[in-house]
């Protein structure tokens, strides 16, 4: 097990990110080898037990990774909190939520496939929370695994940026080590399993290109510094030393815009290379931000600055929920200011409920170890805090703090489910409800019009994972429906209509009167209520059951039943009466303008576009496309890859993609590989939109 490291300055928390099958969680294995917490190297497809980091049945059957798992290790006096994340995009999620809380990534590339689709995703979602990367590239010793060539598609596809740090000796089956261009020397090997690399001198059929390529490196590093610079200029690349290439290649990779490029075979003692990588260049908790977080008082609604010290006020975030079959449930923490301890009482922020920290544990995929507390810049895991969600804040009852969440999309696909046995609906419904609590893009609701139980999540294997989990993990056999997509609805015009109603049966009657205007919102922007009533044509407490009436109206759709996004609602005139007047008759009043507003309003329906990319022999081009057109899709762009494959980008509905990797497969001869995320909702041709509300409403 890992000792605790107290110097800051020695901490990497780190994720390892990339596409689908680049070869993550076999890298994350060797990492766990190299650096002592394993005694053997388990394949993520093997007979052997399957991998430390893919521990659900699931991952091991399928040979993916759902969830993030993190991993505690020790290397050369640092400890590197781990987190390996899955590559599938139904998963993005957890990389999501992993990367809002880590300083550093580890980008992994397959070297046979270069830049995939989803490795743009991971590297946009790194982008998005300014985390320095360094790249390895996998697999090289492969067939058809090139260094240099998924190099190139790093800087066409992703960043000029990417510098190689280290050249491979050797090329498919016969490479052995690689040159590091800092120290100028060969580390070598004879086959993955070895125990470690030999230090020796540069071969000499290599000796130019690695004067080349490191001259580009120190180029790329001095301009991190413009004494460095002026040294260079005045005296050459030689005047560098070691310790000065170092400490600028260091800087410019913490800027969050520069990539240093390693490859090898993930499986092997290369790994140490890496993690020489993760320890010298990405950042420690001291490095992002100056090691200071940014939250806001909510009792002053001021901002307050949280350095990475133990002294300071508790200031941690809960990013992901997982249920263990041993201890319950387990809260993954990152605390970035002050320490958390066992039977010490934290504030939820976002409940404002205290609660007592029971036991915390350190993690080490599957296993874990029982610790006293999580100090200033570490992550662990935290047992049994009740109403904790993925994006909490914890902190000290006596210094409140609100961190920035972390935001989800909408799940755009649904299934009815049911037990096979009425006898298993409540167990159904707690298990639904505990991966609910887990994933924060996974979303169980009952259709009030039929009864059902409708589950949402981001793609057809999202779903079936769900239901895979729901007989393993709580014994429930469930019969599904057919995917359901989740549309929405919205305004292309503006209308203004009122909303009277007057009831009158004896004794005390109901009145309310209103006049509304609708009208488009930006996209994104959701729903907005804008109160413009002067002289008290309706009083101040009738407003909020307006507001009310108008958006559970609009929850519940008004041309086929779907939510209606996007809309700012503005109340400007009304009337009222002394006696029959109340709360429940302005609700009622609000909605009755809101199904009036909306349908003079130009209401539209909106579907979700998938962003779509095929990865195909030439040979089969056309017929992709011709599919992909008879979807109701638009080709956007085509790019050729190496060894004759072409990359096929496209924007198709959602709602024609159901079987989609099926289908793919039999139109390629099993060639063809596609990947797709939620794009945006679009506007639904009238003639299709028609179909599907005539279906809606006749339901």
């Amino acid at each position: 097990m890992a000792s605790e490291v107290k110097d800051l300055n020695k901490l990497r928390n780190i994720g390892i990110i990339a596409h689908i099958d680049a070869g993550k969680t076999t890298t994350s294995e060797a990492i766990l080898y190299r650096t002592g917490l394993k005694h053997k190297i388990s394949l993520v497809k093997g007979d052997d037990g399957g991998a430390t980091t893919d521990w659900m049945d699931q991952e091991k059957e399928r040979g993916i990774t759902i969830t993030s798992a993190a991993v505690t290790a020790e290397w050369k006096g640092h400890k590197i909190n781990i987190i390996d994340t899955p590559g599938h995009i139904d998963f993005t999620a957890e990389v999501e939520r992993s990367l809002r809380v880590l300083d550093g990534a580890v980008v992994v590339f397959d070297g046979k496939m270069g830049v995939e689709a989803q490795s743009e995703t991971v590297w946009r979602q790194a982008t998005k929370y300014g985390i320095p990367r360094i790249c390895f590239v996998n697999k090289i010793n492969q067939i058809g695994g090139d260094f240099y060539k998924s190099l190139d598609s790093i800087h066409k596809r992703l960043s000029k940026n990417a510098v190689a740090v280290h050249l491979p000796i050797g090329f498919e089956k016969d490479v052995c080590g690689i040159v590091d261009l800092i120290d100028m020397k060969a580390y070598t090997y004879k086959d993955y399993a070895d125990h470690e690399l030999t230090v020796g001198e540069i071969p000499a059929d290599m000796q130019e290109k690695a004067k080349n390529a490191r001259s580009m490196l120190i180029e790329e590093a001095v301009q991190a510094d413009e004494a460095l610079m002026e040294k260079f200029f005045n005296q050459g690349e030689d005047a560098i030393t070691e310790v000065e290439l170092k400490a600028a290649l260091r800087k410019r990779v913490l800027d969050g815009d520069f990539y240093l490029v390693t490859g090898g075979d993930g499986r092997g003692v290369i790994v140490e290379k890496v993690l020489d990588l993760v320890t010298d260049f990405l950042p420690s908790p001291l490095d992002r931000d100056q090691g200071k977080t940014v939250g806001i008082n909510p009792k002053t609604g001021e901002e307050e600055i949280r350095e990475a010290k133990d002294s300071e006020p508790l200031t941690a975030l809960a990013f992901k929920i997982a249920t263990d079959p041993f201890v319950g449930k387990l809260i993954f923490i990152r605390v970035y200011a002050g320490v958390m301890k066992t039977g010490s009482t934290i504030l939820n922020a976002t409940t404002g409920d205290k609660e007592r920290v029971g036991r915390i544990v350190r993690m080490f995929a599957d296993k874990r170890e029982e610790i006293s507390e999580i100090t200033a810049g570490d992550i662990a895991a935290v047992v049994g805090l009740k109403d904790v969600t993925t994006g909490t804040t914890i902190c000290d009852p006596a210094h409140p703090i609100h961190l920035e969440s972390i935001e989800f999309p909408d799940p755009p696909v649904s299934i009815a489910v049911e037990p096979k046995t009425k006898s298993d609906q409540e167990k159904m419904a707690l298990g639904l409800s505990k991966m609910a609590e887990e994933d924060p893009t996974f979303r169980v609701h009952t259709d009030e019009e039929t009864g059902q139980t409708i589950i949402s999540g981001m793609g057809e294997l999202h779903l079936e994972i769900i239901i895979d989990r729901l007989k393993r993990e709580h014994n429930v056999d469930a019969n599904t429906g057919a995917p359901q997509v989740a549309y929405r609805e919205t305004i292309r015009g503006t209308a203004e209509a009122q909303g009277k109603h007057v009831k009158q049966s004896g004794g005390r009657g109901q009145y309310g009167d209103v006049w509304i205007k609708f009208e488009p919102n930006e996209a994104g922007k959701g729903f907005e209520f804008i109160d413009q009533i002067k002289g008290g044509v309706v009083p101040q407490e009738y407003r909020k059951p307006v507001q009310q009436g108008v958006e559970e109206t609009l929850n519940g759709g008004v041309i086929a039943g779907y939510p209606v996004v996007d809309v700012k609602a503005t109340l400007y005139d009304g009337s009222y009466h002394d006696v029959d007047s109340s709360e429940l008759a302005f609700k009622l009043a609000g909605s009755l303008a809101t199904r009036e507003g909306i349908k003079k309003a130009q209401p539209v329906l909106l579907e979700p576009m998938m962003k779509l990319e095929v990865t195909t022999p030439e040979e089969f081009m056309g017929d992709v496309i011709g599919d992909v057109n008879a979807r109701r899709g638009r080709v956007d762009s085509m790019e050729d890859l190496t060894g004759g494959a072409k990359l096929i980008k496209a924007f198709v509905p959602l709602a024609n993609l159901f079987g989609y990797t099926s289908d793919l497969r039999s139109m390629s001869q099993g060639r063809a590989a596609s990947s797709m995320e939620l794009y945006a909702y679009e506007e639904v041709p009238p003639n299709v939109a028609q179909e599907i509300i005539e279906k809606r409403n006749t339901k």
